[in-house]
């Protein structure tokens, strides 16, 4: 890695292990429960929540033996992911372009800094300026512009939203957005042009730019966004919507990685996005809104916080039955799908899910994409994998907006969800 980042100061994840344990009786619910609220040296991906559920948890290189004594003391099958968790980030280091690069040379067997991601964004809007343009919806906490790109060939057309870069280590996401863009504008292919003139397109590779940038020069596995919150920083932008605001799969705690934040809306950031749609649902005519994430290979739609069905539940199935076939006829990649709660895990406050509603939009789903479930990889994708996830991405959303318009959801009939 070179150009403007991580320094002497950088978090370093030396000998910390990467571990999966199995909870198997309620007494290891509780165990990691406890585990999880008094240690500062176990870093968990996922809360203990109910018997017969996985945990991955990251432990320090001085805690290690700690907790392996602890999962022999108590039972708990554990299994060893990654041994040294800064070999992946030091592997990974080597794919990063310099800050100073050239944004002509963004390709998808690197990864990038958000200033050349920026300059690419402008440099397209220049290139194919009849139906490129740049779209600035607000600034981050640190002052920094929450960037689009709109891509609109014709007039009148209904309109799709694309979401990257909501949590800052998952540098896939908007390796995938802008791939997709790159496509949308580029392809020849028939079936991609097709879509990419038959409908309006915002893209928002990075909507949390602080976050993406403190990744390279301060903590390679940061999540948040930057505003400081008494002793802790950073607000998880993904529980911030105003959609079951403070309830499950969401804290309190600032220090915790899915601390939601003040009340619902305290970020400028999950702000920026909102006001966007308020203000354009119905004169873009917006009917379509996809986020993309890392990882476990899921394909998913509201809600996250119930297993109550939505109105269109079936339709939504539908849909992502569609691109899962799509999606794996290009690699062989296995993707479940289904609503977040049934197939992820419960959490509330997501940007999709107040895009459904109140949002309106009747088509929301969220990517996660590459590794499985039980990646080693984790959020460190290495950047040979950007292009295959990128090219089975765009196939799922071709059969995405095919099986959409199939089903009416582009109709000027079609009444928006929510809508009074």
């Amino acid at each position: 890695m070179s150009g403007d980042v991580a320094g002497d100061s950088a978090a370093r994840y030396d000998h910390y292990r990467l571990y999966r344990v199995e909870l198997d009786t309620e007494d290891h619910v509780v165990l990691f429960q406890q585990l999880e609220a008094k240690s500062d040296s176990c870093t968990f991906y996922g809360h203990a929540r109910q018997p017969g559920q996985q945990l991955t948890i990251m432990v320090s290189a001085s805690k290690v033996a700690d907790f392996e004594d602890l999962l022999a003391l108590h039972a708990v099958n554990g299994r060893l992911l990654v041994r040294n968790m800064q070999q992946l980030i030091d592997r990974e280091a080597t794919t990063v372009k310099p800050i100073t690069t050239d944004p002509v040379e963004l390709d998808w067997q690197h990864y990038y800094q958000l200033e050349t991601i920026y300059a690419w964004m402008d440099m397209l809007s220049r290139r194919y300026s009849e139906f490129v343009s740049i779209v600035e919806i607000g600034k981050s906490y640190e002052g920094r512009p929450i960037k689009g790109v709109k891509l609109s060939r014709r007039p009148d057309n209904k309109a799709i939203v694309v979401e990257g870069g909501i949590h800052a280590r998952e540098w896939i996401s908007p390796a995938t957005a802008t791939f997709l863009l790159h496509e949308l504008i580029t392809s020849e292919d028939p079936t991609v042009r097709e879509i990419g003139t038959a409908y309006d397109w915002y893209f928002f590779p990075i909507v949390n730019p602080d976050g993406y940038r403190f990744t390279f020069t301060g903590d390679r596995l940061w999540r948040k966004n930057r505003k400081p919150y008494g002793l802790c920083r950073g607000v998880d932008l993904n529980r911030n919507f105003d959609s079951n605001w403070g309830g499950t799969g969401s804290s309190d705690d600032p220090c915790s990685y899915d601390f939601s934040g003040s009340g619902s809306f305290s970020e400028p950031e999950s702000i920026a996005l909102a006001d966007f749609l308020r203000a354009n649902i119905g004169p873009a005519r917006i009917r379509t809104y996809i986020a993309l994430h890392s990882y476990s290979q899921l394909l998913m739609f509201p809600y996250g916080h119930t297993a109550e069905k939505i109105p269109n539940y079936d339709d939504l199935q539908l849909i992502t039955d569609r691109a899962i076939e799509a999606l794996t006829a290009v690699n062989g990649t296995v993707y479940r799908g289904g609503s977040k709660h049934e197939t992820i895990y419960p959490s509330s406050g997501g940007s999709i899910d107040w895009a459904y509603r109140p949002g309106g939009v009747p088509v929301s789903l969220t990517f996660e994409l590459r590794g499985p479930p039980d990646s080693t990889d984790m959020f460190i994708l290495p950047a040979d994998q950007i292009l295959p996830v990128g090219r089975e991405t765009l196939a799922a959303f071709v059969a995405i907006v095919r099986e959409a318009a199939r089903l009416g959801y582009y109709d000027d009939r079609v009444k928006v969800i929510g809508a009074k």
